[in-house]
């Protein structure tokens, strides 16, 4: 389907774009039935929103005039939520309204104020800013939204999230009456529905959001991970999919410096964004990116509000998203502008169900899968050779007459595997990773169990949920770790220790033994081969885990120390002997003999003391001087 009849200078710029056909939100927002009216649009990240509200704004501006006149006050104001998104909106706008002579112009945080103000002073057609920095020109008397026509908020429930509504009333509270209020919104949450009733005029609602399928553009894929292993997966993936361009999310920004400072050192040409970074820094990173000198970009859900990179093909979840809009956000980064992307999520054994639970509510249909392999990866990296344009490129004639000239002091297989040797010296080297077959197999049956007895307690392997049930002797082997009672062993943190370096979760360890100078402890038959290759070559410091034999053995430490409960011993005085023997003076005695005077002995010639005299008797208190009692006028 074709643009329908629009300005002629937009239709101009939208052939000059290689626009054939409307996009389903473009389609929408250029009905007769939305002409001329206020708008709450709901649509998919990347589902060409900016474009469409800037065609719904075009009759508005400029009527039946073929261009723009003289810019003065705003006739258009844009608000998003950042200032990347801000520009990317500013920059789309540009060429949108390039033949109709509009001044498009930004007022962003981070960016020069004076300049800002010059230009506001100069005049303008469509302003884009930010909430905060547009309300500071509006209370510094440098915008003027008398002329107002058309107001947008774009990206309005990410403002409300970021505590912008303050400023957005006070920016729609100055504005005229009768403008025209175009709302776009990945949600339709309450907050966002209560703006729209307060500040629009027969809104016409607009849902172009199916809520039964996902962003059919994007597959969405979870990957079993250890816990332990997060890392290493980020690494295979990144080398298994080999995008052009890949966005890695973590949650905190610590988690940033650490994945960047990682993948930096494996040899990824990669870039972070955080909070933390300054405007200059960002736009450096943001610029590497669109150059190609960047490939990688790990970043935090904040950071990444309207990032919009070219060709992202692939969308890393390194943490699992918070909540459904997060997931939606983050993942809707890629598969842009009808282009496919790939959503991985890496969920390790601890996080499965809520992994499960947030993708059932999302109402994705992730394809569930172990991490790729290092073997995967080589297959992947010869093929990628094969099809490398270096290889199918016509040859130029200085080439040529070079390669004729290596071959006659070299043979073509060794040519070819310089070749190999040169390709795979600039490719990070792949990592060896675990999928543990429990997940797996436990998937497996509750896709089999009925749906009403899926979350059944008592139906849970080892009876209803409470503590679990221990290994029996023959379901286990013991290890030793050379951590005892004298550095202080607990099984606080040996547990985590145990589960970080072998690979393991804490249901795989059984009992715990703490002896002087080391700890025994138990692990189950399913998870030894595991365990046993991953801390074969453990030697940290001083920690060292190997297998042993079971405590009691002959290779067992005595069980030491006076104040150790042990078995009944003749060695050890007034400990359960039999009675009057070996036992100290005055301990459990007959009444009345061998007693220490002064314990539970009878009144000595039933005097007592004089201040335990009857009730009303004079005692060391009575005739107390009168000065001492406490606020007395004979005191002073």
């Amino acid at each position: 389907m074709a643009f329908p009849d629009i300005h002629p200078a937009l239709a101009r710029a939208l052939a000059s774009q290689g626009y054939a056909e409307p996009t389903p939100v473009q389609e929408a927002v250029l009905t007769e039935e939305a002409a001329g009216r206020d708008l709450l649009v709901s649509a998919q990240t990347g589902s060409g929103k900016t474009v469409a509200f800037g065609l719904a704004a075009g009759p508005t501006l400029l009527g039946d005039e073929a261009r723009f006149g003289k810019p003065g006050a705003p006739l258009a104001l844009v608000i998003a939520p950042t200032r990347e998104l801000a520009i990317q909106v500013s920059r789309e706008l540009t060429w949108l309204y390039a033949d109709s002579g509009a001044k498009v112009e930004t007022c962003v945080g981070g960016m020069d104020p004076r300049r800002e103000k010059f230009a506001l002073q100069d005049g303008v057609h469509i302003l884009v800013g930010t909430p905060g920095r547009l309300k500071d020109h509006l209370e510094r008397g440098n915008l003027d939204l008398g002329s107002l026509r058309v107001l947008v908020l774009d990206e309005a429930d990410e403002m409300l999230d970021m505590g912008f509504r303050e400023d957005l009333e006070e920016i729609l509270d100055s504005s005229p009456v009768d403008r025209r209020t175009l709302l776009f919104s990945a949600t339709i949450a309450k907050d966002i529905a209560a703006l729209a009733k307060r500040y629009q005029k027969n809104a016409l609602r607009v849902d172009t959001v199916r809520r039964d399928e996902p962003h059919g553009d994007i597959e969405y894929r979870a990957i079993r991970v250890a816990p332990n292993e997060i890392e290493l997966a980020v690494v295979n993936v990144l080398r298994f999919y080999e995008s052009a361009r890949a966005l890695v999310f973590c949650n905190t920004r610590e988690g940033v410096r650490h994945m960047h400072a990682a993948l930096r050192e494996r040899g990824f040409a990669v870039v972070g964004l955080s909070g933390e970074l300054g405007q200059r820094e960002r736009s450096e990173a943001l610029q590497a990116l669109r150059d190609g000198h960047a490939r990688v970009c790990v970043a935090t859900d904040v950071a990444a509000r309207g990032l919009d990179l070219p060709d992202l093909g692939l969308v890393i979840h390194a943490d699992i998203p918070i909540n459904k809009p997060g997931l939606l956000h983050r993942s809707g980064r890629t598969g842009r502008a009808g282009k496919k992307g790939i959503s991985v999520l890496l969920v390790s054994y601890t996080r499965r169900r809520k992994a499960e639970q947030l993708l059932a509510s999302a109402g994705v249909d992730a394809h569930w899968q172990g991490p790729p392999t290092a073997d995967e990866i080589r297959a992947k990296d010869q093929a990628r050779l094969l099809e490398d344009p270096i290889l199918t490129e016509p040859m130029a004639e200085e080439d040529l007459a070079l390669a004729k000239l290596v071959l006659e002091n070299r043979s073509a297989e060794e040519v070819a595997a310089a070749l190999i040797r040169l390709h795979r010296q600039r490719l990070p080297a792949a990592e060896e990773l675990y999928d543990d077959a429990r997940m797996r197999d436990s998937q497996s049956r509750d896709r089999e169990r009925p749906q009403r007895d899926r979350y059944d307690p008592s139906d849970r392997e080892g009876g209803p949920v409470g503590r679990p049930p221990r290994l029996a002797p023959e379901d286990v082997s013991w290890f030793r770790i050379s951590v005892g009672r004298d550095k202080n062993a607990d099984p606080k943190w040996l547990i985590p220790m145990i589960c970080r370096l072998g690979h393991v979760t804490k249901k795989d360890i059984g009992s715990i033994k703490i002896f002087d100078r080391e700890t025994k402890f138990e692990i189950s038959k399913e998870a030894e081969p595991k365990f046993a290759a991953a801390v074969k070559a453990t030697v940290a410091d001083e920690i060292k885990i190997e297998p042993s034999s079971p405590p009691g053995g002959p290779t067992s430490p005595p069980r030491g120390g006076p104040n150790r409960k042990g078995p009944p011993s003749g060695d050890r005085p007034f400990r359960k002997g039999p009675p009057g023997e070996g036992k100290p003076a005055f301990r459990k005695g007959p009444p009345g003999e061998d007693r220490p005077p002064f314990r539970k002995g009878p009144p000595r010639d039933g005097a007592k003391p004089a201040f335990k005299g009857p009730p009303g008797a004079p005692g060391p208190k009575a005739g107390k001087p009168p000065w001492k009692k406490k606020g007395n006028d004979e005191r002073r």
